[in-house]
């Protein structure tokens, strides 16, 4: 997969951007998130990244940062949220307010979202209020000083989950991982997990 693309802000939409990353041109969807955070005439920017592969398309999404990424990935694994639909979420409100708005179960601010109706305002809160207080917990407690930081949590727990391990059994031996460890890199986190 492209984790990210570093290269020179060759064009600048508010759908989209195209990054030339050595003389390639890369097309990648963009929230109006990261349209306000890349400076106009940016000579260079990076943009954390993930690609949809369906069977008539491939599409690039990217990210200003890996906070935004991260929630992106929570909200499309939502039934019913497609990647459209996730990126006018986050066109709409901050990171922080959608994940506030989980929380809090504010129906009402999800559901003032274009595309979100009464039901899927309650899915995406059912699925994911858990999830962001684990998350905003894991921030606050210092173990993701960094984008980098809790992107190895998230990695591992793709890799875990991929191998075939349930999801809450790997978040759980994750947490107590990092909780002693807390620089350990992915491939040690994996390793420790499936111990």
């Amino acid at each position: 997969m492209i984790a990210y693309l570093k290269g020179k802000l060759a064009h600048k939409d508010r759908a989209h951007v195209i990054i030339d990353v050595n003389g390639v041109g890369y097309e990648v969807k963009i929230s109006l998130q990261t349209y306000a955070a890349l400076a106009d005439g940016e000579e260079s920017c990076k943009l954390y990244t993930h690609l949809q592969v369906k069977e008539d398309s491939h599409t690039l999404v990217g990210f200003h940062s890996m906070d935004e990424k991260l929630l992106f990935l929570d909200l499309i694994s939502v039934s019913g949220i497609g990647l459209s639909t996730a990126l006018v979420m986050l066109s709409s409100f901050s990171s922080n307010e959608i994940r506030s708005a989980i929380m809090n179960e504010n129906i009402a601010l999800i559901q003032s979202i274009k595309g979100i109706g009464s039901k899927s305002a309650q899915r995406v809160i059912l699925e994911l209020k858990d999830k962001c207080k684990k998350d905003t917990l894991f921030v606050e407690a210092g173990m993701a000083s960094h984008d980098a930081n809790f992107g190895h949590k998230q990695e591992a727990l793709a890799a875990l989950v991929t191998l075939g391990i349930p999801r809450t059994a790997a978040e759980k031996s994750l947490d107590s991982i990092l909780k002693s460890n807390p620089d350990a890199s992915v491939e040690n986190l994996i390793k420790l997990a499936l111990r």
